[in-house]
């Protein structure tokens, strides 16, 4: 996966929540942020980093979001693997 694929996954992501009535007060309530701030950042690789962290918190919203987007169920983190932020860090 490159990193436009992995932000066209986020983006998706993105979609998905902003239609989730349950969801997305729960997202824009951990991230501090409103609709409007969804709609300014959504192009921004942090911000979709910061929406595949949220979405890859729990094994149910991986799945029906996988299942309404067509996707694998790995699919969401292979595309946070490749969005900032994801390097690997070796302390030794």
């Amino acid at each position: 996966m490159n990193p436009e694929q992995a932000q066209t996954i986020a983006i998706q992501a993105l979609g998905w929540l902003a239609g989730n009535d349950e969801l997305c007060p729960v997202f824009l309530g951990s991230t501090g942020g409103s609709v409007d701030d969804m709609r300014q950042k959504a192009a921004d690789p942090a911000f979709q980093t910061a929406v595949l962290d949220f979405l890859t918190m729990d094994d149910a919203w991986v799945i029906a979001f996988c299942d309404s987007a067509g996707l694998a169920y790995d699919m969401p983190m292979r595309a946070r693997a490749c969005l900032p932020g994801a390097e690997q860090v070796h302390w030794t």
